[in-house]
């Protein structure tokens, strides 16, 4: 079967774009994915989104979009996994070049948060989790992970700061991202004053919800000139696993049993091992969730994740960079739009496209992208073609 790789992206910045409409912010990543791709029109259109309809009342989003681009007459739909939407789109659209069934594939990860604000947003996002036996309780997501990470720090004996060193990482990443939403690194002290969103977890602790549509092309490897453009990134591995949509139907609430199912799976698709992996892009929503994503795939041992990235482990020159331009933390979460961003800042790192950020030559990245607290757990492995 036929290589897939990336061949194009492009991405708008993520941030509150008030006075930018699905169509018009998802027209700006699509044109720039294509022209950075060579001009080459996809087949076909998969849109990873949240809750385009619920805040911004469409659905549809595939030919509305395809429409709104020039792309009519392409198959075009649209792909729901909570946070891991447009990684789930990215596996499909792998899926389907990879198949043979499509030549060129067009990856388009869009939200827009900023559309409804208030107890109605919260709402929205409450949608994502066990409506019978959670969202209906009052349950919210932040408050979920709350009591994740406050079960994790009495197991774990972890001190009241143990978390900074995610967000101190993401921020210092964050400030060489001309795309972040917060381009500023924070000291300690900062972070120790953060103020509690719902104890123990406090404002750093949390990515902030924003706006932001990312896309990529993909397409068959032989298809491509050798002179292109830009230097190919391949996907050389693509995994998706699920656990329990509520938490308490689990076995062991900290460990992301999905996480580490679709990780493994995806390394070995990729016939390499875990220390070949130069970065991982983790689904840093939540600090918790970063944590347990390093001890799931296995970069850390059980209850010590938190401690790689208090001893600098995360960092670019660290053991395994992580969050390498800014992670959801510093960059923004966009909900759905999550997975392609991931998805394009690790092909940034393996073009050697990175700029002040960028790490020393790295030749395979790992990409993760959950939907929940791991109840969706979409991994990919990408590789530096030379």
């Amino acid at each position: 079967m036929s290589d897939v790789v990336i061949v194009g992206f492009g991405q708008t910045t993520v941030g509150e774009h008030w006075d930018t409409d699905l169509r018009k912010l998802s027209y700006q990543a699509i044109d720039a994915a294509i022209k950075d791709a060579g001009g080459l029109r996809p087949q076909a259109l998969y849109v990873g989104n949240m809750l385009a309809a619920t805040l911004s009342k469409q659905a549809h989003l595939g030919p509305l979009l395809a429409d709104y681009a020039g792309l009519t007459g392409i198959e075009a739909v649209t792909i729901e996994a909570a946070g891991a939407s447009s990684a789930a789109a990215l596996r499909a659209g792998y899926l389907a070049v990879k198949s043979g069934q499509l030549d060129t594939v067009l990856i388009l990860g869009i939200e827009k948060f900023s559309d409804k604000i208030g107890s109605g947003f919260d709402e929205a996002l409450a949608t994502t989790s066990d409506s019978d036996y959670e969202a209906v309780q009052g349950l919210t997501p932040v408050a979920q992970a709350a009591l994740l990470m406050k079960r994790y720090m009495h197991e774990n004996e972890v001190p009241a700061d143990g978390f900074a060193g995610f967000a101190l990482t993401a921020h210092a990443n964050g400030a060489g991202n001309k795309n972040a939403m917060f381009q500023k690194a924070i000291k300690p002290e900062l972070y120790a004053k953060g103020g509690m969103v719902s104890e123990p977890i406090n404002i750093f602790d949390v990515a902030p919800h924003a706006d932001g549509a990312a896309a990529l092309v993909l397409a068959r490897r032989e298809l491509l000139p050798s002179n292109g453009p830009n230097p190919l990134i391949k996907i050389a591995g693509s995994a998706s696993a699920s656990d329990t949509l509520a938490l308490h139907d689990r076995k062991d609430m900290l460990f992301f049993e999905a996480a580490h199912q679709s990780a493994g799976k995806a390394i070995n698709q990729a016939e390499i091992s875990l220390d070949q992996i130069n970065l991982f892009e983790y689904h840093d929503v939540f600090s918790i969730y970063a944590a347990l994503s390093l001890e799931s795939v296995g970069f850390a041992t059980r209850g010590q994740g938190w401690k790689l990235a208090a001893d600098g482990g995360i960092a670019r020159d660290g053991k395994i960079p992580c969050a390498t331009m800014g992670g959801l933390k510093a960059r923004g979460f966009p909900g759905g739009a999550s997975g392609a961003y991931q998805a394009i800042e690790a092909a940034q790192q393996l073009r050697g496209g990175a700029e002040a950020n960028q790490i020393e030559d790295p030749e395979y990245a790992l990409i993760q992208s959950l939907g929940g607290p791991a109840s969706t757990a979409v991994t990919h492995v990408l590789q530096r073609l030379d």
